[in-house]
């Protein structure tokens, strides 16, 4: 898979969204710490991240600045992104080696002790030292937040995390076609994917072929979940050396990430024709789906297109009760982001806003199925960012 680096136009929209939602925010400057809040902020995807499974950088955002907060070892493939090298503040050891030692990156060993000293070094460089500021708390560890009280005694923190999942949850532009796309490779993998499958092809086959298309078309897999027969109402379960059976239901739940832009698509076949059960709960797990599209538009509660989608599929000859815990989610720089489609969420829809709408349905013993989709909602009501493949696919015995 090649390597990708966002489009600059695009991180600049980025930035000057945060900054004018910054003018009426209940702070001055906001400290993001999540690895997709700084993301957003910055457009720089650190690899120690994902490798770690915790974002070691931050970013600190004002009116007219921005400061960058990182170990040593992000700040040459930072600068390489485009990040400033002269509004990188180090903290940790790292050795990169440059010619008479004049690469910014060969001179930032031991800049800052830890990380909490760096970000203090960044709130007194931007003289904030009596400002109030926003902070990712739900993304700082409670170590940190005591070492930054302690270090910053007079900084008032707000709470901000629901601010900034609320600036990233309206997309712009840019952002629904790195969408678009990231749904649309993982849509054609899919696909693929059914395309191999057959009477004693396994399921760890049917996984290669769908990642390999992703990996080809330049997305990072996240997730790929290929189950079979019984297996498939095991929800999130890995692919197995299981071989596929006549009769045999073949769910997909895939995830991946474009750009930095998450993609996250259900899809159903079978082998052979569909039983009468089969065919009536996917029918009406589908029109549930549909449901969902057909009344979602701005103003629309979250929670009422989580009603509308269990009555769908209790009406219209699915499973009776049809239990579950959500029906859908935001998705764009992680998988789940705000809102959730559940029975607890009285959060109106905007235009603006990216979605997976999904109606799994999980029975042990006899199996799972499921119609997931990526879309964006529009002034007038959505529009899809995935459509092929949607139906009940059957695949020759």
């Amino acid at each position: 898979m090649s390597a990708r680096l966002i489009d600059p136009h695009l991180i600049s929209a980025r930035q000057d969204r945060l900054r004018s939602q910054l003018e009426q925010a209940p702070f001055d400057s906001v400290l993001t710490l999540s690895a997709a809040n700084f993301d957003y902020a910055t457009g720089y995807r650190s690899v120690s991240a994902t490798v770690h499974g915790i974002s070691p950088l931050a970013a600190l955002v004002s009116a007219d600045e921005l400061l960058v907060i990182g170990p040593v070892a992000d700040s040459a493939p930072g600068f390489d992104a485009g990040l400033n090298p002269d509004d990188y503040l180090a903290y940790g050891r790292f050795y990169f080696e440059s010619d008479n030692g004049s690469a910014r990156a060969s001179q930032l060993v031991d800049e800052h002790a830890d990380y909490a000293q760096a970000l203090a070094a960044a709130v007194t460089r931007l003289q904030l030292q009596h400002g109030r500021i926003g902070i990712d708390e739900r993304a700082c560890p409670m170590p940190l937040r005591h070492q930054l009280a302690e270090l910053l005694p007079l900084v008032q923190f707000v709470d901000a995390s629901d601010w900034l999942a609320g600036v990233r949850a309206i997309k712009l532009p840019g952002e629904v076609a790195l969408l678009e796309q990231s749904a649309r490779i993982v849509e054609s993998a899919i696909l693929a994917g059914i395309a191999a499958a057959g009477v004693g092809v396994t399921e760890a086959e049917i996984a290669r072929v769908v990642t390999s298309a992703m990996v080809t078309a330049d997305t990072e897999p996240r997730f790929v979940v290929v189950t079979s027969g019984p297996r498939s109402a095991l929800a999130d379960a890995y692919a197995t050396n299981r071989a596929l059976q006549p009769g045999d239901l073949l769910r997909f739940d895939v995830g991946g990430m474009y750009e930095g832009y998450w993609s996250d698509l259900g899809r159903t076949a079978v082998i052979g024709e569909p039983s009468a059960k089969q065919k009536s709960f996917y029918e009406a797990i589908l029109v549930a789906e549909q449901a969902q599209f057909d009344m979602a538009r701005p103003g629309v509660l979250a929670q009422d297109l989580f009603t509308r989608a269990v009555d769908v599929v209790e009406a219209s000859g699915g499973p009776r009760p049809y239990r579950r815990q959500h029906c859908g989610h935001g998705i764009g720089l992680e998988v789940y982001e705000s809102p959730i489609i559940r029975p607890d969420s009285p959060t109106p829809l905007e235009a603006g806003m990216t979605f997976c709408f999904e109606t799994p349905y999980y029975e042990l013993g006899w199996g799972g199925m499921m119609v997931e989709d990526t879309l964006v909602v529009t002034e007038n009501g959505i529009r899809l960012l995935s459509d092929r493949g949607r139906d009940l696919t059957v695949v020759a015995a």
